[in-house]
């Protein structure tokens, strides 16, 4: 089929030359507007959410490679591109466990709820840990140029923020939510340092869409129980 390879081959090298020396593919702008489309499905409560967040997680994993790929947009942020690996194997868990809730409780795909303080005890640390791990063994394999100290410790943060924030989604812990801006503070900053505009716009714009999603999942974990539970949900401690 060489009309497919051609069509997926100049999809792939197509690119917005924004100035004579910075250009911006379009895999980062289809692939973000994927991953909105995902959120938007999420804020739904839709188990749409998941595959077309992998279709976004496809294109962004080519994005943020970035030179170790061969293209010429910029520095690889390994800690983005890893997370997408990750967000893809989480999203097909997400995806069964929200198809299975509506199949087996002919009912919501899932009940927003707070995590219970058991959850967080275990979580909470774990985390901060792995950050911890992964400055480590992201500093030791390097960028293949010179960084500076904190890009390890960003795309750390950024790497197991994210992949807190997918698992709990899929959960459906409310605290999802407040993990993706705990990420997107982060986030934000060292993709406009490193010009991957469209990503850090989309970004800018995930800050306030996960205010207001976090305010409606907050509102029907207060008025929701999931099927069969006759004991309040956890709250916030």
């Amino acid at each position: 089929m060489t009309w497919l390879d051609d069509l997926l081959t100049a999809f792939y090298t197509a690119k917005w030359q924004v100035t004579p020396d910075q250009a911006i593919y379009w895999r980062e702008i289809v692939g973000n507007a994927f991953g909105l489309g995902s959120a938007l499905f999420g804020l739904r409560r839709s188990a749409l959410a998941w595959p077309i967040g992998i279709v976004g997680n496809v294109l962004l994993f080519t994005v943020f490679l970035g030179q170790a790929l061969g293209n010429d947009q910029g520095t690889p942020l390994y800690g983005q591109a890893a997370r997408q690996v990750f967000f893809l194997i989480t999203s097909l868990y997400g995806w069964w466990r929200w198809r299975r809730n509506r199949l087996v409780e002919h009912g919501a795909a899932v009940v927003p709820h707070w995590a219970g303080h058991r959850q967080r005890l275990i979580f909470v640390p774990a985390a901060l840990v792995a950050v911890v791990a992964c400055f480590f063994v992201f500093r030791a394999i390097g960028a293949g140029f010179p960084v500076p100290w904190w890009y390890y410790l960003a795309d750390s943060w950024i790497f197991v923020g994210s992949m807190l924030a997918t698992y709990a989604m899929a959960r459906g812990w409310v605290e999802f939510w407040l993990c993706w801006i705990a990420v997107d503070l982060v986030g934000v900053p060292e993709l406009l340092h490193f010009g991957y505009y469209p990503s850090a716009v989309l970004y800018a714009v995930y800050a306030g869409f996960v205010i207001w999603g976090f305010v409606v999942w907050l509102r029907i974990s207060r008025t929701e129980r999931p099927r069969g539970s006759g004991e309040p949900l956890p709250v916030p401690a």
